[in-house]
């Protein structure tokens, strides 16, 4: 069996972590090392684990300059045990199924070429088979005989003509692809290109060549994107949909909409180029119309979703965004080693 270590990087979410922490200690297979690495600004976190029995597991506090999560997990890895073959990451507010980390390394002994497998979040997935054979409505996306009701602004891309031409996990040239919560909930392993941080593993030697990348501040949106691109780029990334755990979206240490619909754009921006470093007029053209179309979309619902300050507040940010792609945009950093 692999040795295999978790690092969890948080954020003023004690309560979270705990539930998360709870659900490793009832797994099939145990970490060899647990790594929690706290940015928090007050001792709640500390003294939910000293409260606490979470064998194997060691406490970092990190110094103000290593806060913000890629910086939190470059700073894990670096002290990772010398003899851990495979690290883990997982967001501190998710919960795990028994079998998580036993059907995670499954697939590195089945797929030896996988460079970093990924998990499958269940409670977002609200899929149903229907066969091989089905033919989706417009207001449906199939999958491997699986379907699921599609959002609006996949629907309304269908009409335009943006729609995304590639399988789940992977980003077409003009970037806007389908994240790996496309997948349905089928047991197999798919190949990726994209894994999400929060529930995802390499194997350690990864990290010899490709860091996380410091161009990503504070609550690091798409930072997985952009990491899982750049390991995609020298060897094979998978997802294991046995693999399975519960997110739960806690609120605590997240940015404010106006900072998130600012970075939905710059930060996707960044991970565009990241795959497309030089891309044509018709991608280019197709980044920019499906930019504007979320924006709108994102405008239209502050008259339609209950949270109507939210939706105005993110749809002004994504603006603010677009517009200040035509006077800074991103540096690209390649972190490699």
């Amino acid at each position: 069996m692999m040795k295999f270590s978790l690092i969890v990087c948080t954020y003023m979410r004690p309560a979270a972590l705990r539930d998360l922490l709870q659900s490793v200690v009832n797994q099939s297979v145990y970490p060899d090392e647990i790594l929690i690495v706290d940015g928090s600004t007050n001792g709640e976190t500390r003294q939910m684990l000293s409260d606490n029995n979470f064998p194997n597991s060691t406490y970092f506090l990190v110094p103000p300059e290593s806060r913000g999560l890629t910086r939190q997990r470059n700073y894990g890895i670096e002290r990772t045990g010398a003899e851990i073959d495979v690290i883990c990451f997982l967001d501190d507010d998710v919960v795990l199924e028994p079998d998580y980390f036993e059907n995670l390394l499954q697939a590195y002994e089945i797929y030896p070429d996988a460079l970093g497998v990924g998990g499958y979040i269940i409670n977002e997935s609200d899929c149903e088979y229907v066969g091989q054979d089905y033919i989706p409505k417009i207001t449906e996306y199939f999958y491997d005989g699986w379907r699921r009701s599609e959002g609006s602004r996949f629907v309304a891309r269908k009409k335009l003509g943006l729609d995304s031409n590639c399988p789940p996990g992977f980003s077409p040239l003009f970037s806007h692809g389908r994240s790996v919560g496309f997948l349905p909930p089928s047991g197999k392993i798919y190949p990726a290109e994209q894994i999400m941080g929060g529930v995802s593993s390499f194997r350690k030697t990864v990290f010899n060549r490709v860091r996380f990348s410091t161009y990503f501040e504070g609550y690091g949106l798409y930072e997985d994107a952009d990491f899982s691109i750049r390991v995609a780029k020298i060897g094979n990334l998978y997802l294991n949909t046995a693999a399975r755990l519960s997110h739960f979206h806690a609120t605590g240490g997240r940015p404010n909409q106006y900072q998130y619909g600012k970075m939905v754009v710059r930060n996707g921006w960044y991970v565009w180029r990241i795959k497309n470093p030089c891309p044509d007029f018709n991608a280019k053209l197709k980044w920019n119309l499906i930019t504007i179309l979320l924006t709108i979309i994102r405008f239209t619902n502050i008259f339609t979703a209950t949270n109507r300050k939210e939706a105005f507040t993110e749809a002004i940010g994504r603006s603010i965004g677009w517009w200040s792609l035509l006077i800074s945009k991103p540096k690209i950093k390649h972190e490699v080693d």
